[in-house]
């Protein structure tokens, strides 16, 4: 809802805390029209797609280990925050205080708790939860970043309200498997999921990093290349894809880059009136729609994925989160299967490389689909993809394929190539053989509607503790199947039936080898990565399943990552 009425400019989303580095800072917002948008003194233009107007704030000047509040002013009259808010100041927190740094991470959140019918019964939402708890805590005891780790929005499942609005915009009804179809349909997804007063604030207040996964798209995007020619011959798909792309790059993207990014990023600069990324060459931002240019940004990403890249860094200290497309990037001629090309995992394995060089203690890798599954889904996806590539064309590689899609068998382990050099990449460090080892070599995940922590036991010689740490759903559900899949997925009798199977379909055994440290864990849920110094803890809350009206987390695992104590499994 606009915080402001008559001629004043109205805030529409926003705003979003982004990109906080020691110095400086990105703030989002949507606005109602084209306008002026000022946060501490600086300032910036909005600018328009197909007709909504948005803009970026970068502030800078600011000091390491500092705490600012902060308004935002549209064409001169503050619209945030809302004098009738019950919450605290909105604040940039730049890294750099004494103590620890904590991370509040998750994936997967199903629009927002008032538009969803209590018939779906789904539990509540924990990110609204976390924010209100967070917000009667001090200040200390607030996290540091949240990593939300895909599925910000299901293009793909639709809320009652939603698929209203639709009826409404195409004049016509539409079935309950409805999905939204262009730009301006993704609009409305992100106004419904990110305007609830709670994640309103606490987006306002905690820096935020973002990647993309299946449902921001469709269900199974980029599954496998058979799954592409079928996509890619419907007369919907185009239309689909650039409106899913330009809304990512508008909506998450554009605030997971640095101000030294923004000003290398040449569609950014384009978007500015700026054709070299120096001085203005071009009219000013928000006197012309810019959606035809991010059409075509997006044309090229889908049909030339090295045209673009979606992976980032982020620099907080001690700790250096990278983070790794694992949807959009994919390589996916059968045989020679990638989760992202080879130039782009050169450039994942050099931002590792240089965080170790550069000293940090906790290298954190961020990537929506998990890396080390449980061991017998694990072997199905190796033994899946195995034969996929081995009978591609004939009758067993089509059955192959017909499960793997059905199946949803396209995670780190139906790469197999991919999951080994992500294997190779992290027991390098661990090893030290970049540098001194971090403490802590940290995979943060999603996707799979429950959470888990496992450490790699295989190879020997790691200085470093390697952990593959996920948390899923923020807000949506796991069908009973699901649960009872992922129980047994970790059980040792399918673990052995899995891996003869594999064995009998001659499926390259891999050096690594993992063990369960926690879990499987279900209900909507948030981590935290706790990280000071050498030390390193998980904590997993968890919403109450039990009633849609609690207003409750409850901490139910409390694991030390960099020390062999045990872990404390509560209540």
């Amino acid at each position: 809802m606009p915080l402001t009425a008559g001629s004043t400019p109205a805030l529409l989303i926003g705003p979003l805390l982004r990109h906080v580095d020691p110095v400086s800072a990105t703030v989002w917002v949507e606005t109602d029209r084209a306008c002026e948008v000022e946060v501490l003194g600086r300032r910036a233009r909005t600018f328009c797609v197909g007709g909504h107007h948005y803009a970026l704030v970068v502030v800078e000047g600011l000091e390491p280990g500092s705490t600012t509040p902060y308004e935002v002013h549209l064409d001169g009259a503050r619209v945030w925050p809302d004098a009738a808010s019950s919450f605290p100041p909105s604040r940039i927190r730049t890294p750099g205080r004494p103590g620890p740094f904590t991370i509040a991470f998750g994936s997967c959140r199903y629009a927002s708790p008032s538009t969803v019918g209590l018939s779906e019964g789904i539990p509540p939402d924990a990110l609204d939860v976390y924010a209100s708890r967070m917000a009667d805590r001090p200040q200390e005891e607030w996290p540091d970043a949240l990593v939300l780790l895909g599925d910000q929005v299901y293009a793909d499942e639709l809320t009652a309200p939603t698929r209203e609005w639709l009826a409404l915009r195409r004049g016509e009804p539409v079935p309950d498997d409805a999905q939204v179809a262009d730009f301006e349909e993704y609009t409305r997804l992100y106004a419904e999921s990110w305007t609830d007063p709670q994640v309103r604030w606490l987006l306002s207040t905690i820096p935020s990093s973002m990647v993309f996964d299946d449902h921001e798209m469709i269900d199974d995007w980029n599954t496998s290349a058979a799954w592409r020619r079928e996509v890619t011959a419907t007369d919907w798909w185009s239309d689909r894809i650039s409106g899913g792309l330009v809304s990512y790059w508008v909506y998450q993207h554009l605030g997971n880059l640095s101000p030294q990014e923004l000003a290398d990023n040449a569609t950014w600069q384009a978007m500015q009136g700026r054709t070299d990324g120096g001085d203005d060459a071009g009219p000013p931002v928000g006197s012309a729609d810019v959606e035809a240019l991010l059409r075509a940004m997006a044309a090229a990403a889908d049909s030339e994925p090295a045209s673009i890249r979606w992976s980032y860094v982020r620099h907080w200290g001690d700790v250096r989160l990278v983070m790794v497309d694992s949807r959009a990037g994919r390589v996916l001629d059968e045989q020679a299967r990638r989760m992202v090309d080879d130039a782009e995992f050169d450039w994942v394995e050099a931002a590792m490389r240089r965080a170790v060089e550069e000293g940090v203690e906790h290298v954190v890798v961020g990537t929506s689909l998990p890396w080390l599954l449980p061991h017998a889904i694990h072997e199905v996806e190796r033994w899946n993809e195995t034969l996929a590539v081995r009978h591609e064309g004939r009758l067993r590689g089509r059955l192959s394929e017909k499960l793997r899609q059905a199946a949803d068998l396209e995670h780190w382990a139906a790469f197999g190539h991919s999951f080994e050099r992500l294997g190779r990449a992290v027991t390098s460090l661990a090893r030290g053989e970049a540098g001194r080892a971090p403490s802590t070599v940290l995979v943060l995940s999603g996707d799979v509607h429950h959470a888990y922590a496992a450490e790699l036991t295989e190879p020997g010689g790691l200085t470093s503790r390697v952990h593959q740490l996920t948390v899923s759903p923020l807000h949506n559900q796991a069908p009973h199947p699901i649960k009872v899949g992922f129980r047994i997925g970790w059980s040792r009798w399918a673990r052995r039936l899995t891996t003869g199977i594999a064995k009998l379909a001659r499926v390259a055994p891999s050096p690594l080898d993992w063990t369960k440290a926690a879990g499987p864990f279900f209900g909507n849920q948030v981590g935290e990565l706790v990280l000071d110094g050498r030390g390193a803890r998980f904590r997993l809350l968890v919403a109450d399943e039990s009633t849609r009206e609690s207003e409750e987390l409850q901490e139910v695992l409390d694991l030390p990552l960099a020390d062999p104590v045990a872990a404390q499994v509560r209540g």
